[in-house]
């Protein structure tokens, strides 16, 4: 397993202090995010949420490794990803209010986050095959946690990337919990990464709360999957709040971090902190002013969200089908007149 932080200095790790300090703001928004939309939620703003924290290393690592070509394919916690790769914090924010289209104009290729289980998967396999008949040079990255290895199309779209040497990296996110199950629930095998085997492809286990090793790990693979080999990597992190907030973890953990290592279980934005303060690389001044400016942006992004029209209920209809089959043109009759009814 690749790790970075607690073994090599600064120097060692392939990054200057600005790009340092640049991670280190990205997982700063990303928390601060986290935090607002969990307040936002509890308030009746949007209607459900899923919180990321613990995890704003593994995502925003990886989205630093990315080129500007590369496909981004996220999952429904992959929020800090978003946010690091540029997506508009205001249009995360509509996503969650019920709007299907992000507003504000952003140009690199990211498919909308996923909310059923490890569909996005096989999506991200023909990605990499169209990549491969246009002759694209770009990469596409799945996201996905490990209760999606539990389903069929994680083993479809990993033996399709396999058998089509797609450019395709699968970025799995174990954080413990497929929801309130624990990954030894889920599968005997040693580990996720070695799940790789079974397809040909390269399986990889990093220290999913260290974000320099996650970009270095992340980059090398995209190199791989350019150059038709695709990669699984399985990083090891952990999800320190619910799985979202209408879960209730203590109902099914203890709150004594399931025997896992310290270095999984700590805090990765403090983790990373020290480390960069011992490195010299941070102080207190940066600090201040990075954590005055996430704020500030997301103040903005907040009033932005609340200043759009509200999403109509056909709005769920209309981006799945060409054309409605029968059954979806009733539901959506339904719907409105239920909407109908009460603003009657």
């Amino acid at each position: 397993m690749y790790r970075v932080i607690d073994e090599h200095p600064l120097s060692a790790a392939g990054v200057d202090e600005e790009r340092a300090r640049a991670l280190y703001r990205d997982m700063v928004r990303a928390r601060r995010f986290d935090e607002r939309a969990i307040a936002l939620q509890r308030r009746g703003w949007m209607s459900g949420y899923p919180p990321f924290a613990g995890q704003e290393a593994s995502q925003v690592g990886a989205a630093h490794a990315m080129d500007e070509s590369d496909w981004l394919v996220p999952t429904y916690r992959q929020n800090a990803a978003q946010i690091a790769r540029g997506v508009p914090m205001s249009d995360l924010l509509r996503f969650r209010r019920g709007h299907p289209e992000f507003a504000s104009g952003y140009d690199r290729p990211t498919l909308p986050q996923t909310v059923p289980i490890a569909s996005q998967i096989p999506h991200a396999a023909g990605l990499g095959m169209a990549m491969n008949y246009r002759d694209d040079d770009a990469a596409a990255i799945c996201c996905f946690g490990d209760g999606a290895t539990s389903e069929g199309d994680f083993h479809e779209g990993l033996n399709f990337a396999g058998v089509f040497e797609t450019p395709t990296v699968f970025l799995c996110e174990n954080n413990g919990w497929a929801i309130s199950m624990p990954r030894e629930r889920q599968t005997a095998s040693e580990s996720i990464a070695i799940k790789a085997d079974a397809y040909g492809i390269t399986g990889v286990q990093v220290d999913g709360n260290d974000p320099l090793a996650v970009r270095a790990v992340v980059r090398e693979a995209l190199s791989m999957a350019r150059s038709g080999e695709p990669v699984l990597i399985e990083s090891l992190t952990y999800r320190r709040g619910a799985h979202t907030t209408s879960d209730d973890p203590s109902r099914y953990r203890d709150g004594d971090t399931e025997d896992l290592p310290e270095w999984r279980t700590a805090d990765p934005l403090e983790r990373y902190e020290t480390y960069l303060r011992e490195e010299g690389a941070l102080d207190d001044d940066h600090v201040e002013t990075i954590e005055a400016e996430a704020d500030e942006e997301l103040t903005r992004a907040v009033e932005r969200a609340e200043s759009g029209a509200e999403a109509r209920p056909e709005e769920v209809f209309d981006s799945v089908y060409e054309e409605l089959p029968p059954r979806l043109v009733r539901q959506r009759e339904r719907a409105l007149e239920r909407a109908e009814r009460e603003e009657n």
